[in-house]
């Protein structure tokens, strides 16, 4: 009777460690697009996309350049669109929102974080069209001077569940957008969205572009110590002298710990930042897996 109940009782254990499993899949995040990388089954090409699986949710973070390509990817990988749980659209260019498309017909409910952008808006912003000049005949007024209360804004993706974030904020527990709006010549005024997923120690900041500039993301996402800066860090045009001081900064001033940088970061970019971080440097080409804490 012992001997039976002793073997009950590991049945049981074994089918609640199992569920938990289950119910608690591995935080990590899986490089879906990218233009380097060593996996046979995968098609490279400049744009960026990954699967971030974190605290039992699967964020999609940007879509790639191509949507066929994105979408061969995709299903090369294993990954399932209908269970993403949300979108976060780091910018407006393409190579980072083409396969959105593909995710909304797989998966057309799922919300999508974008950065409070005109290309995103769900309406004509009120100020385009609110001021009046009531000397003026109709025909030259605006909605022939009768001021609607609201005006869709056309969209590529419409009908989608777009929301549209002018303000860091969590999105849920333990899950924040971080907004920064550039400041650089040739981007100015174009706001982005950067992924923070707190962890024990700090945080995972994952990152799009960087085209507000990397240092002044960090500083929005000041807080909890960067255990992981994942993503493209827009060094492609960045004169050598200043991508060695930044790969520096990273390491001494800000204090990431670990780097898994892609993307255009650039190939200087990989080089100084692996010279930086020897050891602590993770290679993330396509296909690749990184494990989260």
């Amino acid at each position: 009777m012992l001997r039976q109940s002793s073997a009950a009782l590991l049945a049981t254990v074994g089918l609640l460690l199992s569920a938990e499993a289950v119910a608690a899949p591995p935080n990590r995040i899986t490089v879906l697009y990218d233009a380097f990388g060593d996996h046979s089954a995968l098609k490279k090409d400049w744009g960026f996309s990954t699967l971030v699986e974190f605290g039992g949710k699967r964020i999609l973070f940007d879509t790639g350049n191509d949507a066929d390509l994105f979408e061969h990817n995709v299903k090369s990988l294993g990954v399932d669109l209908k269970a993403i749980d949300l979108v976060v659209i780091s910018h407006r260019h393409g190579d980072h929102t083409s396969g959105l498309a593909r995710v909304l017909k797989a998966n057309p409910g799922v919300p999508v974080y974008v950065p409070a952008d005109e290309t995103f808006m769900t309406s004509t912003p009120v100020q385009m069209y609110h001021r009046g000049a009531e000397a003026l005949p109709k025909r030259m007024r605006y909605f022939d001077g009768e001021t609607p209360v609201n005006v869709p804004h056309g969209t590529a993706w419409k009908g989608a569940n777009l929301i549209p974030v002018d303000a860091s904020r969590e999105i849920l527990p333990g899950i924040s957008v971080v907004a920064t709006t550039s400041k650089v010549p040739r981007t100015i005024e174009m706001p982005e969205l950067s992924l923070s997923l707190k962890v024990p120690e700090g945080q995972i900041l994952v990152v799009g572009c960087s085209h507000t500039g990397i240092e002044a993301i960090l500083e929005k996402a000041a807080g909890r110590p960067i255990q992981i800066l994942v993503g493209g860090l827009h060094l492609v045009t960045t004169p050598d002298p200043e991508i060695e001081r930044l790969a520096t900064s990273l390491r001494d001033k800000w204090k990431v710990a670990s780097v898994a940088v892609g993307h255009c970061t650039s190939e200087p970019g990989f080089a100084a930042l692996q010279r930086a971080y020897g050891e602590r440097y993770i290679y993330a080409g396509l296909g690749t897996v990184v494990p989260l804490p």
